[in-house]
């Protein structure tokens, strides 16, 4: 599933990914695809809290698809957080 946050602030593309990964069915992935440099921790973090693990990939300068899958083990929430943080400072360091 594909959600189109680009042109959105935070706290939207977070709360819009959070209510989608609820939703979404055990099979799929969703991936998020923002123009918006905050929602690369934001989003990535609610993912984290639902069990979700996250890959952000730059899709052009200053937009970037953020790809929620569930993870295979429980997320131990104080790594994913340094993880995620450290992964948007590298991103936006671009």
């Amino acid at each position: 599933m594909e959600l189109d946050v680009r042109g959105e602030m935070c706290p939207y593309p977070a709360m819009k990914a959070k209510e989608a990964l609820k939703k979404l069915p055990a099979s799929e992935r969703l991936d998020v695809i923002t123009d918006h440099a905050p929602a690369l921790s934001t989003v990535p973090w609610e993912g984290a809290k639902l069990g979700f693990a996250a890959d952000v990939q730059p899709l052009a300068p200053g937009e970037w698809r953020i790809r929620l899958e569930r993870a295979a083990a429980a997320i131990d929430q104080r790594q994913a957080l340094a993880a995620i943080a450290a992964r948007a400072a590298e991103l936006t360091a671009e």
